[in-house]
Order: C-alpha cells, then structure tokens, then sequence
C-alpha cells in the first residue's frame, strides 16, 4: 500500500527585515564565553536574504547548568536499578532543585545581566533551570553578541531568522549558560502520524477502543476498574487541535472520559496545522485509559518552544509524557540536545514517564539514504517508541510484524545506557526500545477535522504506551504499589527477566530498511508491544 504522509508543520515566516543588526559582539573576547553547538545546522546549507527588523519582538528561553553533574548522574544509576536499595525513591520538584537546579545566585547573575540588556525576564521554572525573557532584535543580538539574519533553505524554500555566530555571553554568565533558544524560528519539528490513502470517511475504519483494549490485552483490566484514574497524562504538542473533533470520537464510541486541560508553554500556539496529530494523541489515550486525565502542553514550533514546554513538563512533574514530534538527531543543535536531556535526566530523577515516537522514515530518519535516528527518541532517559502491522483473528490479537516505517537504529551521540547494555554490546545506544501498532493498514479510527481517518504512525504508538502507563498507575495506586516510574528501567527490568514471554509481543519478522526484526530486543520494535494484562501481573502481582 502507498502511504501518504501528512504534511510537516510548517515554518514560522519572520517579517522582511527593516534595519540590520550589527554582528558585533557585545564583549571582548578576553572577558567573554561561548555557548557552543549553539547555530542552526540549517544555516548551512540556507542563503542569507537580509537581517531581522530591529524593532521585531522575539522570546528566548536561557538554559542553566545543572549543578553537581556527577551527583546527578550517581543518583539516577541508583534510583533506576533494581538492585538498588534507592530504586524508585524519586526525588520532588522541590527536591530536584535544591540538590541539582542552578544556585540560586547563578540565577540572579543570568536574570540580572538579560535586565540590564534591557530584557523583560518572564520567568524561571520551578526547577531553576530555564530563564524566559523577551525583548526586541536589537536587544536579543546586543545581549548575546550576535547577529540575527534571514534566511531562505536551499533544500525546501522555507525562510526563517536565525543567529549568525554562537551566542556570546560575559565569562561568568556563560560558565552557567548550557544553551540559549529563540535566536531562531525555524520550525523543525515533524509529527508522526501517517494516514491511510483514502478519503475521508462518514464512518470510521480501523481500530477502535474495543478492538484496541482486546489486541493489548486490557479488556479485564479496565473491566475491573483499572482505567487510568488517578493519573496525568501529558502531551506534548506543537500545534493547538479542536475539541469538537475529539467530543465527537468519544461520543460515537461512547466514552466517559474527562475533557482534556491546555496548558500553554513559551506563550503557546495558536497554529492547527498539526491538529490531526493532537487529536490521535488524545484519542488513543482516551480509548485505551478513559479515566486518565489529559492535559495537552503546547508551545510554538521552535527551539524556544521546545525548551520551554519540556521545563513546564519537568516542572510540573507529570506522571506520564507522550512525545508524537521529534527532528533527525543531527538537525538538533548540541545545546538544544543537552538542553533538552537536561530536562529529561530531572524527569528520570522524579519518576516521570516519557514515551517518544522513533519515526516514520525506517532505519534513515535523516532522508539522506544513510542511517540515522530520531530525537528524542534517542535520548537515553526517553523511551524510543517504534512500530508494528497488527493482525487481529476473531477481534483479538493474532500477531505484529515490523512496520517498515518504524524509526530504529543506533545513535550517533548518545552511548549505550546500563540497562541496555544486556542487548547491546555496541558503543552507542540502539533505538526503539518497544513498539505498538503504527501501520496505517492497520492503523486507528481517528476523528479529525470534521471527518473519519484511519491513522497509523509510530506517533500512535507513544500515546497507546502512555496510555498503558497509565493504566498501570492506577492499578499500581490501588495496590499499594509504586508507579511505573522511569520507563526504561521497568521495561528492561521486565524484559530481561523469565516474564519476558507472557508480559510482552515479541515481534519476530519485518524490517525497517537496514535493520530486521528478532527473537528479544531488536533495532526495529525494541523489546516488542506490551500484553497488558499478563505485564501488569508480571510486575504487580
């Protein structure tokens, strides 16, 4: 079958530009600092057609380091194994920042410089890890020692401002700077979410939340109470979506579900171009945990926007956390990279789950003709989500084979974590580490736009894990037992041990491009999609 992806969200157009901004640094080199890995690969490969009007509002969002680094990372390796006395006794928020967030007079030297710059400080997360500020071009290029220029992408036309250099910063202020986003607006984030070619539909085709909870083996399970109460689901999305669409999927399959909260981060969005990709979101984790409440983060499509909505993720310690957007691991910058696993590594340390889609484009998430990953499905304290074809005999579950759009295979930055090294012996991390159904031709009845789709994408698949996370937790809480916590560390834990068998669908055929599916873990479907029931008696008796 010929797939047809949907459209990449599209770019945020910066104003023709008025008056240049100058490119030189606001300190000399010799009192100054760098933040390195901070310019757009993009920029590369673009021409400049002029520079940014000076007048032009633009946010940014300043990234601190984290304090006591080896502290942090010894205290993961003990809260993540299950071996460990410390396993699964997370930290707070509260609890996070005073033993890891920037020291409170390193966030007064960072607020008190962008004040002086002449910037509006917004804001500091809970976790003293992320300054939001805002001010005009001028005052953005002057106060990080750059210039801001525009561009047009030789690659696809789009136009977009970007700095020209890395950003410079006074020699004490950049020791605690990591990373500084909203010197560009390029939108370059994708969704996930793959649709079936043919039209639009009156009624719905494909899978629904009965057959969905009888392939996964959750039927019994929300049968006995175990819906997902109790439990915050957390979406993370760069486009805004239509409640209606979703009022109207509950109600055909009449689900009793709570309306899901918006919560807006870096000053929201007001853009729907990716509207079919929040409401598959939302959809799956309604038909699968309908007593879940939902909550949809949403920020603008850039590294500003990135930055901001994962500190609003970390900082509100939500439960679980469904990621169906990502960028080829190369087209992150460095810092944006470190930024962003800073944030994930407080996530780890709280106990959060954090499902990611792997991607649509097989073993070359780049669209090079090599092989490459996604981010940050990547990251390793993420759960990599791939994909599979689902094959139902009678309504039930007959079997999953690869999907060959499934994201899958080894990272070109991050090393092998501990608790994959039983089933990897290579240098660098492999990806994904489970999956779910994602082919289209077997995808979800989804509406959307005022019509029926069928969807599949491997950003279906992080949702239907989320959703099970949730389920977990609300049996876990009726049990006197702990959340599911950090994903991975329960994944492996469970899937290197004898329950492996009955507690997951190993899926055993299929390839993704370079890689092929296998007995036990493989670089195409992880450690395979979860059998619910039998899993979550696996783990909580």
């Amino acid at each position: 079958m010929t797939l047809r992806l949907r459209p990449v969200i599209g770019l945020l157009v910066a104003p023709l530009p008025i008056v240049a901004l100058a490119a030189t640094p606001a300190f000399a080199a010799p009192q100054a600092g760098v933040v390195r890995g901070d310019v757009l690969p993009a920029v590369s490969q673009a021409a400049r057609t002029g520079s940014v009007a000076a007048d032009q509002r633009i946010s940014v969002a300043v990234s601190l380091t984290q304090r006591d680094p080896a502290g942090l990372h010894a205290f993961l390796a003990r809260v993540t194994d299950p071996a460990s006395p410390q396993y699964q006794h997370y930290l707070t928020v509260a609890q996070f920042a005073d033993r890891f967030g920037a020291a409170p007079k390193d966030v007064a030297a960072v607020t008190g410089y962008l004040a002086a710059q002449g910037l509006q400080v917004s804001g500091v997360t809970a976790n003293r890890l992320t300054v939001e500020a805002s001010g005009t071009a001028a005052q953005v290029a002057k106060a990080f020692g750059t210039s801001l220029a525009t561009y047009r992408d030789g690659r696809d036309g789009r136009t977009f401002f970007a700095n020209t250099t890395a950003p410079v910063l006074p020699a004490g202020i950049a020791s605690v700077v990591s990373d500084v986003s909203g010197l560009n607006d390029y939108a370059k984030y994708r969704h996930f979410d793959t649709a079936a070619p043919h039209a639009a539909a009156k009624a719905p085709t494909g899978l629904g939340p009965t057959a969905a909870r009888s392939a996964y083996n959750l039927t019994s399970t929300l049968s006995a109470g175990y819906n997902g109460a109790g439990s915050t689901v957390g979406l993370l999305e760069f486009s805004g979506y239509q409640q209606s669409n979703v009022a109207a999927y509950d109600k055909y399959f009449a689900l009793q579900t709570g309306t899901p909260t918006v919560v807006s981060a870096g000053g929201g969005t007001t853009d729907l171009s990716g509207q079919d990709e929040v409401e598959l979101d939302i959809e799956v984790v309604q038909a699968l945990a309908p007593g879940a409440t939902v909550k949809v983060y949403e920020a603008p499509n850039s590294d500003a926007g990135e930055t901001a909505i994962y500190a609003k993720l970390v900082s509100d310690d939500v439960p679980v956390i469904s990621i169906s957007w990502g960028i080829y691991e190369a087209g992150e910058t460095a810092s944006n990279r470190t930024a962003v696993d800073t944030d994930l590594k407080e996530a780890a340390a709280q106990g959060q789950s954090v499902f990611a889609a792997s991607g649509d484009s097989g073993s070359d998430d780049a669209g090079n003709g090599g092989t490459s990953v996604d981010f940050p499905a990547a990251d390793p304290w993420v759960t990599g989500t791939g994909g599979t074809t689902l094959s139902l005999s009678g309504g039930a579950y007959a079997k999953e084979t690869a999907w060959s759009g499934s994201g899958g295979g080894v990272s070109s930055s991050v090393a092998t974590p501990s608790y994959q090294k039983p089933v990897n012996s290579g240098s660098y991390r492999a990806v994904p580490d489970v999956s779910a159904v994602a082919d289209p031709a077997s995808g979800w009845a989804i509406y959307t736009q005022g019509a029926w789709y069928e969807f599949g994408g491997t950003s279906a698949a992080a949702p239907n894990w989320a959703a099970f996370a949730a389920v977990y937790n609300s049996e876990a809480k009726a049990k006197g037992k702990p959340a599911f916590g950090n994903a991975n560390s329960r994944i492996y834990s469970l899937a290197t041990s004898t329950s492996y068998g009955s507690a997951f669908h190993d899926v055993k055929s299929g390839s993704n491009g370079a890689y092929s599916a296998g007995t036990g873990y493989d670089k195409v479907t992880g450690w395979g999609s979860y059998n619910g029931a039998n899993f979550l008696k696996a783990a909580l008796g």
